[in-house]
């Protein structure tokens, strides 16, 4: 059986780890994408089930690319997961406005993974 593929894209090493090594104990496969310019390839190529992205910034690089992917066909329908810092409601916002529907702060999302997996992969 093949195990369901999660992407990451995270400038933070610990709890970017931390992630991988989570979702690889509930079972799936993880790859990093290496950054914001290489994300909507690397989805194209890669078709994960899930997307997990880390926000850091209101307007960059990698809200550019979520809005990339929310507007293309043959990408909108991946569940992506936005992490943001808890005291930056301006990330939350761009993550949103980027076509994010979910959006958590970072320092809760190990302790709730299974809840917000569940959550994003629901369908509308």
């Amino acid at each position: 059986m093949t195990q369901p593929l999660a992407l990451l894209l995270y400038e933070r090493l610990l709890p970017g780890s931390q992630l991988v090594n989570r979702l690889q104990d509930m079972g799936y496969r993880v790859n990093t994408i290496p950054g914001a310019n290489n994300l909507v390839e690397t989805c194209l190529r890669e078709k994960p089930l899930l997307l997990i992205v880390d926000v850091r910034e209101a307007d960059d690089k990698v809200c550019a690319a979520l809005r990339q992917l929310s507007a293309s066909p043959d990408t909108n329908h991946i569940p992506v997961i936005a992490t943001v810092p808890a005291q930056s409601p301006e990330a939350a916002e761009a993550a949103r406005q980027s076509g994010v529907k979910l959006v958590v702060h970072d320092s809760v999302i190990l302790a709730h993974l299974d809840q917000f997996i569940d959550q994003a992969l629901q369908l509308d």
